[in-house]
């Protein structure tokens, strides 16, 4: 059964820093590329940013650039969002899933960024 327990979230500051995780199983996680998900409310999800499954490559999109980090510890299934430099429109419930969203989706973890 697969499964994906993300977590980390929380209310920050603008500026503020989280390090989400998410713990994977039922799946060969350690052969597949992941990636961070969002949705704010009212909004598609979208795509945060993805990593091959031996860490070689990883991708952001444009509006997190240089204030995410997409990592992985394939010993431990696990993928990890740190996030810095926290803005407003951040502000969303994050969820990790394959790169292309096709495994169920766990519960999410909410993230807020507000003064």
């Amino acid at each position: 059964q697969v499964q994906l327990v993300e977590s980390g979230g929380g209310l920050v500051p603008p500026g503020g820093s989280l390090a989400l995780s998410c713990v994977a199983s039922g799946f060969g996680f350690s052969s597949t590329t992941m990636s961070w998900f969002r949705q704010a409310p009212g909004n598609q999800r979208e795509s945060v940013a993805s990593i091959t499954n031996a860490s070689l490559t990883t991708n952001y999109r444009p509006s997190v650039k240089g204030r995410v980090t997409i990592y992985r510890d394939n010993a431990k299934n696990t993928v990890y969002l740190r996030m810095d430099s926290l803005k407003s429109e951040d502000t969303a419930v994050y969820y990790c899933n394959g790169a292309s969203g096709r495994l169920p989706w766990g519960q999410g973890t909410q993230v807020i960024v507000s003064s």
